[in-house]
């Protein structure tokens, strides 16, 4: 079986790729950067989902696609965000229907939800609070409407925060700070459940829907998750470090956070100083009904990344290449904080 994934040299691009050589498929790449670290067993072709020509030839013989490619918070290419989340998208689906795939699994995010009152479920409120949930949103609605008109079968899945073996981004940052000992934030009194979800449980969860053959959306995460503080704690006892979980004044961070990203300041978002603050976490439920149980705990997943972050800490702390979830994040003002902390 040949597969098709979209964003083959990001963080959830690789971890796919690798799932399914181990398993004998057929894989074909496509992304705009080559990545050093890819198998010489995937196809990889250079380009934009932008490119109707490239996408429209890349088909050929796919039975599944995995559509990954997008801009996430990290890049802050608001102008941008539209362009690649939506349109990318919509060309995607069309020649994946076109070429007449058996499944089209399309990786929207848990951002269209904005802050929602949890558990979140298919029921609850479509409420981006920011410009990459809203360009992931109108993602998702685009290839809904390809999938209908043309009767392709789509798995929309909506992961939460995604955890794994070499992610970095923001996580580089957390990290690298609890090895140093230095102390780690949170907003306000740090009882927000927030759930997290490994890559592997995610490429698992939409794997087994396809053969149950089982289209439509579904919202992604661990079942067995905490209050942040309590992870943090949890992941600062596993490492062994003096690092102590602190709190900050919870408005006053976010303001704080929103003008120093406006000055371009900090590697922050907004989607991750909107959120961080907040309970969010999604009702499994529909997937267990199926018959899918995660595999990991939010301590699980967080524990295994972060020592496999130390292990590999001499290729990490100078890898400035790669896609924003692979690579080193400048932490700019938050560098202030850190000596102080």
């Amino acid at each position: 079986m040949k597969h098709l994934i979209t964003g083959g040299s990001g963080f959830l691009g690789m971890v796919i790729a690798g799932k399914l050589l181990s398993q004998g498929k057929n894989v074909v790449s496509i992304d705009v950067s080559p990545t050093p670290d890819q198998s010489p067993d995937v196809e990889f072709i250079q380009g934009s989902v932008l490119n109707r020509e490239l996408v429209k030839a890349a088909m050929k013989g796919v039975e599944v696609v995995h559509h990954t490619a997008a801009l996430v918070p990290l890049t802050k290419m608001n102008s941008q965000f539209h362009q690649v989340n939506e349109e990318g998208s919509r060309i995607v689906a069309e020649e994946a229907a076109r070429a007449g795939v058996r499944y089209f699994v399309h990786t929207s995010s848990s951002a269209i939800f904005g802050k929602p009152a949890c558990p979140v479920n298919n029921d609850s409120p479509l409420h981006p609070v920011e410009k990459y949930g809203a360009s992931k949103l109108a993602g998702e609605r685009a290839v809904e409407r390809v999938s209908i008109e043309n009767k392709m079968p789509l798995i929309i899945v909506r992961p939460r925060t995604l955890v794994g073996m070499g992610r970095l981004g923001i996580f580089q940052i957390l990290f690298e700070w609890i090895m140093e000992g230095r102390n780690v934030y949170v907003l306000g009194d740090g009882s927000n459940k927030i759930q997290f979800l490994h890559a592997d449980d995610l490429i698992d969860c939409y794997m087994f829907l396809c053969e149950q053959e089982k289209p439509g959306c579904y919202n992604v995460g661990t079942d067995r998750f905490d209050t942040l503080e309590t992870t943090l704690n949890q992941l600062i006892e596993h490492a062994g470090t003096t690092t102590r979980v602190r709190h900050l004044p919870k408005q006053l961070a976010v303001g704080t956070l929103r003008t120093l990203d406006l000055l371009g300041l900090s590697p922050l978002a907004p989607w991750h100083y909107l959120t961080y603050g907040e309970d969010f976490y999604f009702d499994l439920a529909p997937l267990k009904q199926l018959g899918w149980q995660p595999r990991y705990s939010n301590v699980e997943m967080l524990n295994e990344t972060y020592d496999q972050f130390i292990s590999n800490y001499d290729v990490f702390k100078t890898k400035d290449d790669g896609s924003p979830h692979r690579k080193r994040v400048k932490e700019q003002v938050l560098g202030v904080l850190k000596r102080l902390s």
